[in-house]
Parts: C-alpha cells; structure tokens; sequence
C-alpha cells in the first residue's frame, strides 16, 4: 500500500513554519506532507476550508493532524473532504459537540483562564469585525512564559513577531460533530504545557479513546520534541496497513 499523504493543520498564533521540523522528517521517511493554512476564524468555517483542501490536493489515504486549536479544525474537518483515515492531535483540543475552546480552559489552570484577559493576549480590531468580535495575539510574556517556554530565547521572538492572530469568535463558536468519534486518534500530551494542560489534554484524549503518547514539553512540543509528534505520525500511517 502506497504511503499516506499527512497533512498537518497548525494552530492559533503559528502559521504552517510550526510544523517544518516535522515536515523535513516525514519527507526524508518518504511521505507526501502538506500543512495548508489555518483561517483561525471558527473551527466550522476552517473545518469547511481544511476539507476542501484535502478534497482537491490530495489521492488516497490521509493521516490529519492538528496542533493546538488546530485540533477542533481537524475534528470538524475530518469526515468532510478526502479519504481521512486517522486523526493526530499535538497538544491540542478534541472538543465533543457543543464545546467551545474557552469552555473547555474555563478551571483548567491554563495560563489563558484569567479574570482579565488582556493580561495575557493583546485585543485588536479588524476591518469587517461583527459586533463584539476581534483578534487576539499573545503577549510577549505569554509567548516566553507559558507558550513556548522551553525554547531558545530566538525561537520565541521568532513567534512573537511572526504569530497570526485568532478570532474571539472562533473560541466561543461550539462545537460540531467531531470526526474523533468516527476515525481512529492517536495524541501528543506535552506534560509541561501551560496553554492546555496536560490534565485537560488527557481528559479529551481518552474519551476519544486515543493511542496516547507524553513528553515533557511546552505547548510546542512539535517545536521542542519533534521526533515524538513524528513517532505518532508514523504509527497512525503504519496503522493503515
């Protein structure tokens, strides 16, 4: 059986570069990988944008992962465009129908579920906004301190200058069916991750009945420890037979 095609759905503040360790890696085991761009405007609409992606550039099996809120793409994403056969989530959310991404950090103890927001994220409008919508962007001390902490102090300024900003929208909008429900999960627990904890990244995990792997890595740990979000790339690929 030829290889799958893996393609990989970056999250909130990161654009498709995020996952570049990874790719290089996948390329040089012999796979087809392609990471399209995450519209960071509501897991419905990107969902629907991934879908079509997979739809039209891919043939054959496809192994989809997501990263962070990536993950409630790929969970609407998975059953709506292409032969998906597995699903990946790398430190990530898995939210079941009706769940929002702050719903499921409301108590979690993420570095996100404060009383004041911008202490943490920076709020800025945008041309088209509906009422009461906006972008949020990380602060710099969310970047170096809760988001990607175990990186060189380059690597996080990178992200600082570079991060594409997500809708409020998008993390009050519930949750659809997920296709986790209907595919097999693998998942990537970062155990040192400030934004989902690791408790709360369990708990999805394991009601969707996910092949779970830990590591002891910030919220990146694509970035961090890229060899284990490949190790569960290639094991749900395997996993095709």
């Amino acid at each position: 059986m030829a290889l799958p095609t893996i393609v990989l759905v970056h999250g909130a503040w990161a654009d498709a570069s995020s996952w570049n360790p990874v790719i290089t890696d996948l390329r040089d085991r012999g796979f087809t990988v392609l990471a399209p761009p995450n519209l960071l405007r509501g897991a419905a609409g990107d969902g629907a944008y991934v879908a079509s992606f997979i739809a039209q550039r891919t043939a054959g099996p496809v192994v989809l992962v997501g990263h962070s809120y990536g993950g409630a793409v790929i969970s609407a994403a998975g059953l709506n465009g292409g032969d998906v056969r597995a699903l990946v989530y790398v430190d990530a959310f898995l939210p079941d129908e009706g769940e929002t991404v702050f719903g499921l950090l409301g108590g979690s103890g993420s570095a996100l579920d404060v009383p004041d927001p911008t202490t943490v994220l920076d709020i800025v409008g945008f041309p088209g906004a509906e009422e009461g919508n906006a972008d949020a962007y990380l602060k710099p001390s969310t970047v170096h301190q809760f988001f990607a902490q175990d990186l060189e102090e380059e690597a996080r300024d990178q992200i600082v200058a570079g991060q594409r900003p997500i809708s409020l929208a998008a993390n009050t909008a519930p949750a659809g069916t997920p296709a986790w429900r209907s595919l097999p999960v693998w998942a990537v627990i970062g155990t040192e991750d400030r934004v989902i904890p690791p408790a709360l990244q369990r708990r999805m995990a394991e009601r969707a009945d996910a092949t779970i792997v830990e590591t002891p890595s910030s919220h990146v740990s694509m970035l961090s420890a890229p060899d284990v979000a490949v190790g569960m790339i290639v094991a749900a690929a395997e996993s095709l037979g």
